[in-house]
């Protein structure tokens, strides 16, 4: 059982991973900050570097996320120049240099998560869901709705999946600033979800 302190810690250091291992590189050589999931990580959709498990993978070699982003860059073969530039206000500000470390079963928390909900969002969507480096969530468009799911932020700690609309609907249904949301454990398969952004997309019509 992972406490919660070493969970938030090590999101934090994986959402940084995104960003300045991915992300960021990946945008400065091919102008896209999207990520995709993959079987027990998740990788840029155009720059061929993952975080898989607890480790960095790139073609080349794998090294454990440990130590500090510049380091596991130059190990990879390029620099951890920060996060994408100017595009976004949010993020983790997190300093290349700063030395961090990823619990292995706390970092599983988190695939399995993105596992659940990037199945859940391929059944619910056409489009392709996309894991964002700002907030570091996986999500879907659908009718100026966004879908989706996060292993936690700095207001909602815990993993949740979300409803976002575009314009603010109002109703007993949406108890998020931002829509509506519901933690882990009460959307926890693939089931679970689908039954909650169904209900999500059924109130985002009837709620406009």
């Amino acid at each position: 059982m992972v406490d919660d302190i070493t969970y938030e810690d090590t999101r934090f250091a994986m959402h940084a991973a995104a960003e300045l291992l991915i992300a960021g590189p990946q945008y400065r050589r091919f102008g896209s900050i999207r990520m995709r999931i993959v079987l027990g990580g998740f990788i840029g959709v155009k720059w061929p570097v993952s975080v898989t498990g607890a480790d960095l993978v790139w073609p080349q070699g794998r090294i454990r996320l440990h130590g500090t982003y510049s380091e596991l860059a130059l190990a990879a073969g390029f620099e951890a120049d920060g996060p994408p530039d100017g595009l976004y206000s949010e993020g983790t500000g997190m300093d290349p240099n700063e030395p961090f470390t990823v619990d292995s079963e706390a970092a599983a928390a988190v695939h399995d998560w993105f596992a659940v909900g990037d199945t859940a969002l391929r059944r619910f969507a056409t489009e392709q869901p996309v894991l964002w480096p700002e907030r570091f969530d996986l999500s879907v468009s659908v009718g100026e709705v966004n879908y989706g799911v996060s292993p936690g932020d700095w207001e909602n700690p815990h993993p949740y999946a979300y409803v976002g609309p575009w314009t603010r609907r109002h109703g007993e249904f949406w108890n998020a600033p931002f829509g509506a949301k519901r933690a882990r454990t009460e959307v926890s398969t693939v089931e679970g979800l689908l039954e909650f952004f169904r209900e999500g997309q059924a109130r985002a019509i009837a709620d406009a």
